[in-house]
């Protein structure tokens, strides 16, 4: 098994350090400390080299595992790590899995858009805790981490505890659930050849978190299909969705409410897609939901 030294140097993780300091400035980092390094282990998922970190408990082990799983060009350091969610939920008693995604961070690049259907991406994540031997986990996603963590409700429900869906909202349900445009912009000569300030912002974050664009280019065109919202009444686990009242890129969240069986939804207030992911608002919320018994 490959093993992987995640150190605070070379482009992703001064771009981590960049995000972090960015996040510090707008008051949802709690502790001015940069985050500790971190060991990297990776594993082949169907031929697909998936880097991931396993972080142990800190004092009494609740024996409740959470997977964290990342959006679109972003990385389970940038995601998790740099807006202290590891921290948290380890100080809170949870083994954290988190996983950098096929084509993101220090997993293996790919060129071809059929090589990151949702479904192939949900298989990556049940495959890591197969791999690390848990039955099931906690699971949480942001973004394109929620689709992926929905496929994996509906295809693997077994493996599911709670789920936990961040910058998720009514966009889901359309046809792709993406800004139109994503891939295109990620291939564009520059971000000054982008028109939409919303895909300049999603070109520059994938620049600064040294994202590989073609990969992306190639992620986004990928898992652009449709979700099925009448499915969503299949998943029994219950369901926290987390989305700043600025979200954009999300849209309304409140529209899952008749979708799911058991659902809360907790609105972060003036927050937009970027920032509500290290809002202290959203932490607390998981952590309470997270206590509540199945």
């Amino acid at each position: 098994m490959t093993r992987l030294v995640y150190r605070l140097a070379g482009t992703l993780a001064i771009a981590g350090l960049l995000f972090y300091q960015i996040l510090q400035t707008d008051g949802v980092i709690l502790n001015g400390a940069a985050p500790k390094e971190a060991i990297m282990d990776a594993f082949i998922s169907n031929g697909v080299k998936i880097a991931f970190s396993d972080h142990p408990p800190e004092g009494p082990d609740r024996r409740a595992p959470i997977m964290l799983i990342h959006g679109f060009a972003s990385s389970q350091a940038i995601n998790w790590r740099y807006t202290h969610w590891i921290k948290a939920l380890t100080e809170d008693g949870r083994r954290v899995i988190a996983l950098d995604n096929r084509g993101h961070g220090f997993s293996q690049k790919l060129y071809q858009a059929t090589d990151y259907t949702l479904e192939s991406m949900a298989d990556d994540a049940v495959n890591l805790l197969n791999h690390i031997g848990v039955s099931s986990a906690d699971i949480m996603g942001y973004s394109m981490g929620g689709r992926i963590a929905i496929t994996i409700a509906l295809n693997h429900p077994k493996r599911l505890n709670h789920l936990i869906l961040g910058g998720v909202g009514r966009h889901l349900l359309k046809d792709p659930g993406l800004p139109n445009g994503l891939a295109e912009a990620m291939e564009a000569e520059s971000v000054y050849h982008i028109a939409s300030p919303m895909l300049q912002i999603f070109r520059r974050f994938a620049q600064t978190t040294g994202g590989d664009l073609k990969a992306l280019a190639a992620c986004a065109r990928g898992f652009r299909s449709a979700m099925d919202p009448k499915r969503f009444i299949e998943i029994s686990a219950p369901v926290l969705i987390c989305v700043g009242t600025k979200d954009d890129v999300a849209g309304d969240p409140h529209v899952f409410l008749p979708l799911f069986n058991n659902i809360k939804i907790v609105d972060i207030p003036d927050r937009d897609h970027n920032r509500t992911v290290g809002d202290p608002l959203y932490r607390q919320a998981v952590l309470d939901f997270l206590k509540e018994p199945l």
